[in-house]
């Protein structure tokens, strides 16, 4: 089984995990517990823009929970807000207010409802970090999964405001 956490779009070959009923969704329930899933039972997880909505007291316990559930050599597809190129923008003195507007709604979420909220922001030292710390061995940057048409694919200035990596178990 491949799994997408946070997934809305339905594709073939991927079963859907939201913490919210939506259409489209095969399990119900919060990347942060993944009990529902057996020891190396999923090929590849893909999350994209959801590890910053949990708490970082939580991050490495989360990760460590995605890593069991991966068979062995699985491919954990992880995309969350570029910190480094997004307060590269914030901080231009020639970006527009409008674009900072933006900016800073991709730093703390866009609020739009109780579970759109960001808890925590990744540099690609941090990131890497907890995920060698959780037990992946081999973590690659990409610039594209070419899996979803989602926001980890997003780059409305040119460059993507996501920092997409591929881990390995």
């Amino acid at each position: 089984m491949k799994l997408h956490i946070g997934g809305e779009e339905k594709k073939e070959g991927w079963k859907i995990l939201n913490i919210q009923k939506k259409n489209d969704v095969d399990f119900i329930g919060n990347i942060t517990d993944l009990s529902q899933f057996e020891d190396n039972s999923i090929e590849e997880i893909y999350a994209s823009h959801v590890l910053e909505h949990i708490a970082q007291k939580s991050i490495k316990k989360t990760l460590v929970g995605i890593h069991r559930i991966l068979k062995d050599d699985g491919k954990f597809y992880v995309s969350v807000p570029d910190m480094e190129y997004l307060c590269r923008i914030l901080l231009d003195e020639k970006a527009p207010l409008k674009v900072k507007v933006y900016v800073m709604r991709v730093i703390f979420g866009g609020q739009i409802d109780d579970y759109d909220f960001h808890y925590f922001g990744f540099t690609h030292q941090f990131l890497y970090s907890y995920l060698q710390e959780s037990g992946f061995k081999k973590i690659e940057r990409v610039k594209s999964f070419s899996l979803f048409k989602d926001t980890s694919e997003h780059a409305p200035f040119g460059a993507p405001i996501s920092l997409n990596l591929i881990a390995y178990k």
